[in-house]
């Protein structure tokens, strides 16, 4: 299992999935994709569309002002 970290925070949707998307599709199954976003759409957009997408998203931390880290972990989809 590998550790990736994408760090999307000063990007706008949509392109904040379309990268998020991208990493999580060059990454093995069972890998785990850490991504560092900005709340708001960032923040509201790129977890659901995971899920959607068929990724598992395993947490989402608060890690200081208005960044968070969103850990997805690639799944076989």
């Amino acid at each position: 299992m590998a550790i990736k970290t994408l760090d999307i925070t000063k990007d706008h949707c949509p392109m904040t999935f379309v990268k998020t998307k991208l990493a999580l599709e060059a990454l093995s199954q069972g890998d785990i994709l850490e991504v560092l976003l900005t709340e708001g759409e960032p923040l509201e957009n790129v977890p659901k569309s995971s899920r959607e997408q068929g990724y598992e998203v395993l947490d989402i931390t608060p890690i200081g002002g208005l960044i968070h880290k969103v850990r997805i972990k690639r799944t076989d989809v």
